[in-house]
């Protein structure tokens, strides 16, 4: 197949475009390297398979010239830091919001056999009742949240209005090599670089707040699920692991990880505003629809995350 991949520069795009390339498929990254790095396409370079375009979702000509005879369209782009969204929102509902809907509408009328949508838990909010499943209502309390809910409703409304395919993921919060503490990276990334560079993590609030880690190679797995999944799919479906660990937790396990536990600990600063508290996956519907449950534990995933972060960043 033909395949297209907004966003394929960053962590998880990255992987998707090296995993389709090296199946034989020829593969199209659109990226404003906005969050992506060259470093982590390394290894197409030079591949006849794989062309990258230096380019922006919000830029519909670019995706009309790039979208002829393509049959498959993963949407990883956006804007994906909540942090960002406070001080950025209008960019952040620009790249998210109109640029999504610029990418439905470009694969509408090129005829693009199948979209996979990246959506995030994010969307839920904290946990109303656990574990979250798709009907939770979404109640996201930050500006990037709420841009992701008007992105998986476009995506509704695009299934309802035209007939389009498409897979409607709500991964919980990814992690794994490649993953990087530059600029608003994630906790796990942050964490990893403060300790290895002899600093104390800081977290904000508590630390009692909790996550739902899926493992690099487990959400790789789900979008090939969506992507060979022959019935079409009109709902969201949710991918995680359906356990939750506290931020308290990843710090105390990344210090003794990286071998700091006699002289490291980590500090409390002011909570977040608009932090979620409790994000915990019911993946009940990924299981039924797509045969897909979670294999790597958090402990694995995170000391294969920690060696990596040790011959590869430091």
């Amino acid at each position: 197949m033909k395949m297209l991949v907004t966003g394929g520069s960053g962590f998880v795009g990255s992987y998707l475009c090296e995993k389709y390339v090296k199946e034989g498929h020829d593969i199209i990254c659109i990226d404003n390297f906005l969050n992506g790095s060259n470093d982590n396409l390394e290894s197409l370079r030079g591949n006849k398979r794989f062309k990258l375009i230096k380019g922006d979702i919000r830029d519909t000509k670019l995706l009309e010239k790039s979208f002829k005879g393509v049959d498959v369209v993963f949407h990883l782009a956006a804007q994906i830091h909540v942090d960002r969204s406070w001080m950025e929102p209008y960019m952040t509902f620009d790249i998210n919001v109109m640029g999504t809907q610029n990418v439905l509408e470009v694969a509408r009328k090129m005829d693009v056999k199948k979209v996979i949508h990246a959506s995030t838990s994010e969307v839920y909010g904290s946990a109303m009742y656990a574990p979250i499943d798709e009907m939770h209502p979404l109640n996201a309390p930050h500006l990037y949240g709420a841009s992701k809910i008007a992105a998986d409703r476009m995506c509704n409304a695009y299934m309802h209005a035209y007939g389009m395919d498409i897979g409607l993921m709500r991964p919980f919060n990814i992690y794994g090599p490649r993953q990087r503490a530059v600029g608003y990276g994630g906790v796990i990334s942050i964490f990893t670089r403060r300790i290895l560079n002899g600093d104390q993590p800081v977290i904000f609030g508590s630390g009692k707040q909790t996550r739902d880690y899926t493992y690099i190679d487990d959400a790789v797995r789900a979008y090939d699920c969506v992507l060979k999944c022959k019935k079409r799919v009109m709902e969201p479906v949710n991918f995680g692991t359906g356990k939750e660990v506290t931020i308290n937790d990843v710090a105390k396990k990344l210090i003794r990880l990286c071998g700091k536990e006699k002289e490291m600990k980590a500090v409390h600063g002011e909570p977040r505003i608009g932090e979620v508290q409790r994000l915990i996956a019911n993946a009940a519907k990924a299981k039924k629809i797509y045969g897909w449950t979670a294999k790597v534990d958090f402990e694995t995933g995170l000391k294969k995350y920690v060696d990596w972060y040790k011959s590869n960043v430091i």
